[in-house]
């Protein structure tokens, strides 16, 4: 009831009719989904326009510029009467619905829509109030990119299929189908009547070829089950229980309406839009028309990687585990590259792919004619060797936040392969008796860089997760004993000075420093290998090299730069004041304004403010550790290193009892939230433990509930 409270708080309004839905980039409209199914609405009062997308929609071929997401089409409302009426749609965050009033010379039409949380179906409720408006609804299939197509009427059910089968490498295609639901049926051009007091329900199902193999079928069928109206309430139901139990997964509550919004508008978009475990979202998230840019593929660099950020600590692991599926379907193609490229065991991934093992970036004749500073292969890296590596970021969360053995087990192969690729590249400096990364660019194609900050700390990761999880799963135990050499022996970050300050060069020999992206404090975050608890000198250098760049607001990756000031303890001030900034740069619909990028931008706010007010990095909870004091703040829920769902509450300067869930009974430390006093430990509800230190350090049971206060002088 509490995260009701809160999130039913926020919702958001869109005034003008969108310009940019559809467009080849992130969009302006209203957004729906269920993390399979999206729809993008845009169009005016007399012509709304929902553009049906599918996650597992693709034109696959490993071909450069002939791979990506596309929309099935769009499906068509006309509202004869309402040209000029007056627009204003407002989404209620908490139920996922979202509501158009068109106004015009006292008679509107107001459409309540939502895509189902349980179902691939889309649901538009219409009502008329003044007279009576002539509607006309209307299914369009996108012929581009050599699709084959199809649009007829099964009785009452309109339908439309889009498939690829011919010039492709995987064949994949997906059917949208509607009809009137407890109503009379349109007539044959898909027109109604929609009159004051007799409100009307359209739907529209989806499927697709990955699903199943009659998916037009199905579709149809999906819809005329629902001619009568029946079930439509049971939909409705499943609908709001499914997103009351996303919303209490995990909850904040700052006291900044501002902020606040964007955290759970972020959240909304993120739930919208990831489920699929087989297809995550690409790129933009919606893919509005036939050409995205950057083939709105997954891109590996960092673009992929940054919607995810997060999300297992935000306690959204539905959402979070799509992101895994891209690079172990492609592990054999990684594997025969790097065979190709090197001759030695290992994987390594391209800028760009696709779904089920496709490479979206492959074969560009200008590419490959630049040499091996852009292609090698026939593959696009750019000279970047981390792109897989990359890929561990969100699963080392994962793990971390969660120890599922079955996980691990699932992921673990990856993990073992990127291994493999480093132990293998890595070059031994006989003289500085050290491991040097050699030939690797920090950005695309900036040449033969040397010990990039961002490829030793991505190595670090690797190898600290490969050691855990081989641990904890009992695998490769022969393997260790190389990964612990190389972890000690591993060249150490470079540095240079900048207006009198010492900061991070970007790499040993090589680019020393850029004025765009934030790949100079990557190696605290998303790598992780900076955090408070780490060389006093480098907290220095990066909270140096933070102030310098100050590159809160910039084209690529705020995403990774918020939660870098946070794990090196930069000023919670200054840092509410830009995310601040950054949450009032955001569309309506949660992307932000003049920024190309798509759903990469939802990740920022939610991980942002989870760090502030719980770090877990490491193994050692802080509680509001870069939070100002004076600030009342509370959460519910977020995940942390070990396996542990904590709450807790700062009132008036002073932290509040702290609960703890332990999920697989490891041992827990806290940085004691009371300085100078004795901490009060109850589990279950039961007696009574005194702990005392600036750390404390307890053992626990799975499903263990752990209470923590400050002992009293009576205790």
């Amino acid at each position: 009831m509490e995260a009701k409270r809160i999130v039913s708080a926020f919702s958001t309004e869109f005034p003008e009719p969108p310009r940019l839905t559809p467009c080849d980039r992130s969009v302006d409209g209203p957004l729906l989904g269920n993390g399979d199914m999206c729809v993008a609405i845009g169009g005016g009062p007399k012509e709304q326009r929902f553009i049906l997308c599918k996650n597992d929609l693709w034109r696959l071929e490993h071909a450069y510029g002939r791979s990506c997401p596309v929309p099935l089409g769009h499906w068509a409302l006309l509202l004869r009467g309402c040209a000029n009426a007056s627009y204003r749609v407002t989404q209620d965050l908490h139920t996922a619905t979202t509501t158009g009033v068109f106004e015009r010379q006292g008679a509107s039409v107001t459409m309540r829509s939502y895509v189902a949380a349980t179902r691939n179906l889309l649901v538009v409720e219409l009502a008329a109030t003044g007279r009576e408006f002539e509607a006309r609804a209307s299914l369009t299939v996108s012929g581009d990119r050599g699709a084959e197509t199809e649009t007829s009427r099964t009785g009452g059910v309109f339908w439309g299929r889009r498939a690829f089968s011919e010039g492709v490498d995987i064949p994949s295609g997906a059917a949208a189908a509607w009809a009137m639901a407890g109503g009379p049926a349109p007539r044959p051009d898909g027109s109604f009547l929609l009159a004051p007091g007799r409100p009307l329900t359209l739907v529209l199902a989806m499927d697709s070829l990955f699903k199943r193999e009659d998916y037009l079928e199905h579709a149809i069928k999906s819809v005329s089950d629902l001619s009568d109206g029946s079930g439509l309430s049971d939909i409705r139901r499943a609908h709001e229980a499914w997103w009351a139990d996303y919303w209490a997964k995990s909850y904040v509550s700052i006291g900044d309406p501002v902020i606040e919004k964007q955290y759970y508008l972020s959240l909304y978009g993120t739930g919208s839009c990831s489920r699929d475990p087989g297809f995550p979202p690409p790129i933009f998230g919606w893919t509005t028309t036939d050409n995205p840019l950057w083939a709105g593929d997954y891109h590996l660099n960092y673009n992929h990687q940054a919607p995810f950020y997060g999300l297992a600590r935000a306690n959204r692991l539905e959402q979070a585990d799509p992101h895994d599926a891209p690079f172990l379907d492609f592990m054999e193609r990684a594997r025969w590259h790097c065979g190709e490229i090197y001759g030695h065991e290992g994987g390594i991934y391209p800028v760009g792919i696709g779904p089920k093992g496709i490479e979206t970036t492959y074969g560009n004749q200008g590419y490959i004619d630049r040499g091996p500073a852009q292609a090698e292969n026939k593959g696009l890296f750019f000279g970047q060797r981390t792109n897989g590596a990359y890929g561990l970021v969100n699963m080392s969360a994962r793990w971390h936040c969660t120890y599922d053995p079955d996980y691990g087990r699932k992921v673990y192969p990856f993990v073992s392969l990127i291994a493999a690729f480093w132990e293998n590249y890595l070059s031994w400096d006989e003289r500085g008796k050290r491991f040097v990364i050699e030939s690797d660019s920090i950005h695309e194609g900036s040449g033969p860089d040397m010990n990039s900050c961002l490829s030793l700390a991505l190595v670090r990761l690797t190898l600290e997760l490969a050691l855990d999880m081989s641990r904890e799963l009992d695998l490769d135990a022969d393997r260790r004993e190389k990964w612990e050499h190389i972890l000690g022996h591993l060249s150490g970050y470079t540095f240079q000075e900048r207006r009198g300050r010492k900061v991070f060069r970007y790499t040993e020999k090589g680019t020393d420093w850029r004025e765009t992206n934030t790949l100079g404090i990557q190696q605290i975050y998303p790598a992780g290998q900076i955090h408070l608890d780490g060389d006093p000198e480098l907290l220095e250098v990066s909270k140096n090299t933070i102030d310098l760049m100050g590159r809160w607001h910039d084209f690529n990756a705020s995403n990774s730069f918020f939660p870098a000031a946070v794990r090196v303890g930069h000023d919670p001030e200054a840092i509410l004041r830009e995310l601040r900034k950054y949450s009032e740069n955001a569309r309506p619909n949660g992307f932000q304004e003049g920024n190309p990028h798509g759903i990469e931008n939802l990740s920022t706010v939610p991980n942002t403010v989870n760090e502030m007010l719980c770090m877990g990095h490491g193994g050692v909870l802080r509680l509001f550790p870069v939070w100002p004091r004076e600030r009342d703040a509370a959460f519910a829920d977020i995940r942390c290193w070990g396996a542990f769902l904590v709450s807790g509450e700062l009132k008036e300067g002073v932290v509040r009892a702290v609960s703890i869930l332990s999920e697989r009974g490891r041992d827990c430390t806290v940085v004691n939230p009371w300085p100078g006093e004795r901490v009060r430990l109850t589990r279950n509800g039961g007696k009574a433990e005194i702990l005392d230190g600036e750390r404390v350090t307890f053992g626990t049971v799975a499903g263990e509930a752990i209470e923590l206060a400050p002992a009293g002088d009576g205790d």
